[in-house]
């Protein structure tokens, strides 16, 4: 098995009483009960929760102008007591303010930061930097009914605490079999390969990739896939996860393929493991995963399944 042998620094888990700060980096948020009933559920498990300045904020397609959202993600990551930031929702515009945060104090006192989609930006930016960090829903998958995402939500309750261990996985039969062991790294497809050629990028030597994405044409995600084989992602990596391909639209004519056979085209000569239909991204289960942790990947005819090393 390939192993990585780097260590990523791990935040601090909450204790009851810690304080969780959520902040809106990107996209505006028009759905403001779903981010109070994610502060209020929270408070109720036993945090403090505190919002940013701006989070309500609105500058056409933003939660506040750049500078606004750059001062409460500023505000967030130099807080001197919260343990974990918390992203209200993704979109798009992290990227327009990424490099102009300053994360000194970060490095000082690390804390989880936590969320999916466009926030994939940030998880890239810890990666390089050397911290862990969480792919899990947000505050706004609140407007979703309680029992929809109460299970995700549970879950990164747990992972909040220091409680995830393992995951274990309905067999796929596209799937390639194997074990390998790396450290977790990825995100949204459209982000990832977005980052390419940026201070952003991500190595993937000897890591466990995971990616997903939401609302595109077939053709788009054969394109992103070839876009990310030609930077050498697949070349020298571990492993893949494949999650959520959420809301794909129909090509017309039809692309000819489905999502496992674009992949498997791609990555299958690379001979790793390919796990597909992990139950993370854009769906109402949106199970947690913990960037910068090493895991182990088993991939088998039957049940398959992610454990995540101590």
């Amino acid at each position: 098995m390939n192993s990585q042998n780097i260590t990523f620094t791990q935040p601090d888990f909450l204790q009851q009483g810690d304080l969780i700060l959520i902040v809106a980096p990107a996209g505006i948020v028009k759905q403001a009960e779903a981010i109070l009933k994610a502060k209020e559920t929270f408070e109720n498990m036993g945090y403090q929760v505190a919002l940013g300045k701006h989070v309500f904020k609105s500058a056409h397609h933003f939660a506040g102008t750049d500078k606004e959202r750059l001062e409460d993600m500023q505000w967030a990551i130099n807080h001197p007591t919260a343990k974990a930031i918390w992203c209200a929702r993704g979109g798009y515009g992290s990227v327009r303010i990424i490099d102009d945060l300053d994360f000194s104090q970060f490095a000082k006192q690390p804390k989880w930061m936590v969320g999916y989609s466009d926030f994939t930006v940030f998880h890239n930016k810890l990666h390089n930097l050397g911290f862990q960090s969480l792919h899990a829903p947000m505050p706004i998958n609140f407007k979703e009914p309680w029992l929809e995402i109460e299970e995700s939500i549970q879950q990164l309750h747990s992972i909040l605490e220091g409680n995830l261990t393992s995951y274990k996985i309905t067999n796929n039969p596209n799937n390639i079999k194997g074990t390998c062991k790396g450290i977790l790294i990825g995100g949204n497809l459209t982000i990832l390969e977005n980052m390419i050629g940026t201070e952003s990028c991500i190595s993937t030597k000897n890591k466990i990739l995971f990616i997903e994405e939401i609302g595109e044409y077939k053709y788009q995600i054969d394109r992103l896939f070839r876009a990310l084989d030609r930077k050498g992602y697949f070349k020298n990596c571990s492993g893949l996860i494949l999650g959520d391909f959420t809301n794909i639209k129909q090509n017309s004519p039809s692309f000819g393929q489905t999502i496992e056979e674009i992949v498997l085209q791609i990555v299958k000569k690379y001979k790793i493991p390919v796990l597909f239909d992990f139950p993370a991204g854009h769906e109402y289960k949106n199970m947690g995963l913990i960037f910068g942790q090493e895991i182990i990947l088993n991939v088998n005819k039957e049940n398959s399944s992610i454990k995540f090393t101590k």
